[in-house]
């Protein structure tokens, strides 16, 4: 059987990413392509978590544009979230693929609170873990969860899955058709040349804990395995 890169990997999907051209909501065949490509992966024997946002059912620009507190509105944007998460698990589970929910917020009714040594466990007993909820806290992005999660449970690298990007480029492709796509390229690169990889605490924290991020696009099949395999697909940024 070909050996995976990886040993253990942190998956972050926007929320728009399960919407898919609807832009709102879950598509279900979105998150039916998206948990077969997970389910590849673990039958690899890698050890997954997902970090999933949840853009696709409240922005915090909404609360904002409605005068609300942010903290109100990062509040139900953590919400979101967990409805992301356990959308994944119900589709995860249908296909055979074990795995459990932990949330930074507490609602044991639905999920198991966050417990670092837990879902350690979880991990190596080959059980997905979803971490939902962000950090728990307002004024952090799912981005920053993403960059916590992995250097907590130490995974060798967080797969970004973008929606309508195959990478990192100098600007937005869809803007400016001379853009550069990078292969390769620093968190200090991405910092300093505001590159928009992801906000600059989770990169940040990536650079300082010296975590891999692969930056590439969900939309096509099997991009995940591709990943996971090292195929030469995406954006790598590396903290040196």
């Amino acid at each position: 059987m070909t050996t995976a890169r990886y040993r253990r990997i942190v998956l972050k999907l926007s929320g728009e990413a399960l919407s898919g051209e609807n832009g709102f909501g879950i598509e279900p065949g979105v998150i039916k392509s998206i948990t077969q490509q997970v389910k590849e992966v673990a039958e690899l024997g890698v050890e997954v978590a997902v970090v999933v946002g949840g853009g696709n059912i409240w922005r915090g620009k909404v609360g904002s544009e409605m005068g609300m507190d942010r903290a109100n509105a990062d509040y139900m944007g953590m919400l979101a979230t967990v409805m992301n998460s356990l959308a994944l698990q119900d589709s995860l589970e249908n296909i055979g693929i074990p795995t459990r929910v932990q949330t930074s917020i507490e609602m044991r009714q639905v999920a198991e609170p966050y417990i670092r040594r837990k879902a350690i466990r979880h991990l190596e007993k080959k059980r997905v873990v979803i971490f939902a909820a962000g950090t728990g806290n307002p004024y952090f992005s799912t981005d920053t969860t993403a960059a916590l999660r992995a250097a907590e449970i130490e995974a060798d690298v967080i797969l970004m899955a973008k929606n309508n990007v195959d990478g990192v480029y100098s600007d937005d492709p869809k803007v400016n058709e001379d853009a550069k796509k990078y292969d390769k390229v620093s968190y200090l690169e991405v910092l300093n040349e505001g590159l928009g990889v992801m906000d600059s605490t989770a990169s940040s924290l990536c650079m300082d804990n010296d975590i891999d991020l692969l930056v590439f696009s969900i939309t096509e099949e099997g991009n995940i395995k591709k990943a996971v395999m090292g195929e030469n697909i995406g954006t790598i940024v590396r903290g040196k």
